[in-house]
């Protein structure tokens, strides 16, 4: 749910990365951290085990200035993969506005990509919010490694879902990742666009959403 203070004119919003253990969520979040060039970006925050998988949460806040003044924030968080971690994955999806979900592209990791989607659900319910609303990119990672599902059958198996087209990635190699991001993007604004006007009452429309909050460093675009 969205964080608004019309007396400050601010309004902060909620990105979880959500996924099984090491597909990729602290990848994606570092590489946009590198890639991503908004009117303003805060610091990265990682906080690791020892095994380098997340612990609590990492987090990488943007915005953006409207027309109005308004002082719009994106705040972009991951959760941890590990199965003893649920109760702060819960936590961390509590107020959520949208969801990136994480997907491992390899064959043997299919049956965790659904276990992961299920808590997913699971868990967004159990913070008051519907996952068939709620929006949401749903991203295959590690396209580069040997052994993984074609996309054509990833595409044909969602394609009745709310969530297709899904987003090839190797976020690795900062492939598809901002792809991925602007499809969250656009599917976050209608929401937001509805509850706060953004179009007509500070002057951000779609495209400006989009293209301010995604804008590539000069070294980064194509």
């Amino acid at each position: 749910m969205a964080d608004h203070s019309p007396e400050d004119n601010k309004l902060a919003l909620k990105v979880v990365f959500y996924g099984p253990a090491l597909s990729g969520k602290t990848t994606n979040l570092m590489q946009l951290h590198s890639l991503l060039n908004p009117q303003r970006k805060g610091e990265l925050m990682v906080l690791e085990t020892r095994d380098d998988r997340t612990l609590f949460f990492d987090m990488l806040p943007i915005g953006l200035k409207g027309e109005s003044g308004l002082d719009l924030r994106l705040k972009l968080y991951t959760v941890p993969g590990q199965v003893q971690h649920d109760s702060t994955r819960k936590a961390v999806l509590s107020r959520a506005d949208a969801v990136v979900f994480v997907a491992d592209s390899q064959t043997g990791q299919q049956d965790n990509n659904a276990t992961a989607f299920g808590n997913l659900e699971e868990n967004l319910e159990k913070v008051g919010l519907d996952i068939d609303t709620l929006p949401m990119a749903v991203q295959f990672n590690k396209r580069d490694l040997p052994g993984v599902v074609g996309d054509t059958e990833l595409q044909q198996r969602w394609a009745d879902t709310p969530w297709a087209p899904l987003q090839m990635a190797s976020a690795l190699h900062g492939k598809g990742v901002l792809e991925t991001f602007r499809v969250l993007l656009g599917r976050l604004y209608t929401e937001v666009d509805r509850e706060f006007a953004l179009a007509t009452g500070h002057g951000i429309d779609r495209d400006t959403f989009i293209r301010q909050l995604s804008a590539a460093s000069e070294e980064n675009r194509a």
